[in-house]
């Protein structure tokens, strides 16, 4: 298995652990790994295709809510305990531990480094989940009055 391989195989891993922790209904449970495995899957792809990280990881938390969003019509259940878990993997943990450490040892070059890596990544996740949240409530706007009309009300 090659590097992306394990990387997948450890992000649906990470979801899944992080879905049982939080004792997710165990129907549930294969989706919200499946979500994680899916959510890096996308980063990896889109990080190959553009540089940086910033808008990877905004369109992989797109990604990760559109899943979301759609499992919790199929499953009927909220679209954040699908939400949560797959965006697991791209939580920036790794450059917020060195941010801190750095700033324990008064590097604050290497502090401030690590500090707008971590801001930008936390960033793009919130933006990409707004995103499409936005979208989902324009729609469901756009059809409860659709559907009004209909009706003559």
């Amino acid at each position: 298995m090659g590097n992306t391989g394990i990387q997948l195989l450890t992000a649906l891993t990470g979801s899944l652990g992080f879905a049982l922790v939080f004792r997710l209904r165990a129907r549930l449970l294969p989706w919200a790994a499946l979500g994680g495995c899916l959510c890096w899957g996308s980063y990896l792809l889109l990080s190959s295709l553009a540089g940086g990280s910033f808008f990877p990881c905004l369109l992989a938390s797109a990604a990760a809510e559109l899943y979301a969003e759609i499992l919790a019509r199929l499953l009927r259940a909220p679209s954040t305990l699908f939400y949560i878990p797959a965006v697991i993997p791209l939580v920036p943990g790794g450059t917020l531990f060195h941010a801190m450490s750095a700033v324990v040892r008064n590097d604050w070059a290497a502090a401030s480094a690590y500090g707008t890596a971590t801001g930008i990544a936390a960033l793009a996740i919130a933006m990409g989940m707004s995103l499409i949240w936005a979208l989902v409530f324009m729609l469901r706007e756009v059809s409860r009055r659709m559907a009004a009309r209909k009706n003559g009300r």
